[in-house]
């Protein structure tokens, strides 16, 4: 099938590319830079200029496409509130196309906007809170209007995703402690974020496409819920930095923005995702890729 990739020239984007054209497909992949374009064309796919920023760009490749894996996205999350709800324009945008049709669109999301029950994992089939509590439930909450309105949509829903190079939210903490000086964790740091490999991740985006089953949510989840302690211990050992607890009312100061994820316990499982697409990662670790995490300076 020919496929059309938002975010193709990104960490997981470019994975996910890499991974549908060794299966066979063939792959119309976003780009904004002639650099990029180039990088793209020599994995075999076609290079598409457009920009999220004006989703009617997307439109004439997603026409052209047998589906669309949707995995762009605005990583200044110093507006997130506002990045999230231009994701939900896009996607209304690439819905417009392939409404009416069985073609596919894989939306992007999160798993914890389904961490509904406090202290449990979050699963595929778990409520979901709205964008009013957790802003990326925008993207399926257009999700579902797209559907409404005809469209053979499914969700994966990422966790943070990682490689010794970018690790989700943690890559943006590891910045954090650096400029602070301190690797920290809230109170006793037993509050756990869920994780995968980046190729673990991109073989679930093409075994969903290749799925299609319409109103799908997936969990592209290895490791159900890693410890911050052990996170923070981890980047500590790599970057010789101290390690240390904080209270609630010093996270603020240390992590910023981050500040409204950093004591989240936010579990979650992949069992049905497992069982349904027949996906098995088999990548490394979040702490064995911390341990090696790449340094500038290295």
């Amino acid at each position: 099938m020919r496929v059309f990739v938002t975010g193709a020239t990104g960490n997981i984007g470019s994975k996910v590319v890499k991974d549908l054209i060794a299966a066979g497909h063939q792959v119309i992949g976003l780009y904004r830079s002639e650099e990029k374009a180039a990088a793209l064309a020599a994995t075999g796919a076609e290079p598409y200029r457009g920009s999220i920023a004006d989703p009617d760009s997307l439109k004439d490749a997603a026409a052209r496409s047998d589906g669309v894996i949707h995995l762009a996205f605005n990583h200044d999350f110093s507006r997130f509130v506002q990045n999230c709800e231009d994701d939900r324009g896009v996607i209304a945008a690439l819905g417009s196309v392939l409404a009416g049709s069985d073609r596919p669109l894989i939306v992007t999301s999160g798993t914890g906007i389904a961490n509904s029950v406090p202290g449990e994992p979050a699963r595929e089939d778990n409520p979901i809170v709205g964008s009013d509590t957790h802003p990326r439930a925008a993207s399926e909450e257009a999700a579902a209007a797209v559907a409404a309105d005809g469209v053979n949509v499914s969700v994966v829903r990422l966790p943070q995703v990682h490689d010794p190079v970018t690790q989700g939210l943690i890559t943006p903490a590891i910045e954090m402690y650096r400029a602070k000086g301190v690797c920290a964790y809230v109170g006793e740091g037993l509050n756990r974020w869920p994780a995968a490999h980046v190729l673990d991740v991109a073989r679930l985006y093409r075994l969903a496409i290749e799925r299609a089953e319409p109103n799908a949510k997936y969990h592209a989840v290895a490791e159900e819920g890693v410890p911050m302690r052990a996170i923070a211990e981890a980047i500590g050992r790599r970057l010789n930095l101290p390690v240390k607890s904080v209270a609630r009312d010093e996270v603020q100061d240390i992590f910023g923005w981050l500040a409204m994820f950093a004591g989240l316990d936010m579990p979650a499982s992949s069992e049905q995702t497992r069982k349904t697409l027949g996906w098995q990662p088999t990548g490394p670790g979040l702490i064995a890729d911390l341990e090696r995490l790449h340094m500038a300076e290295d």
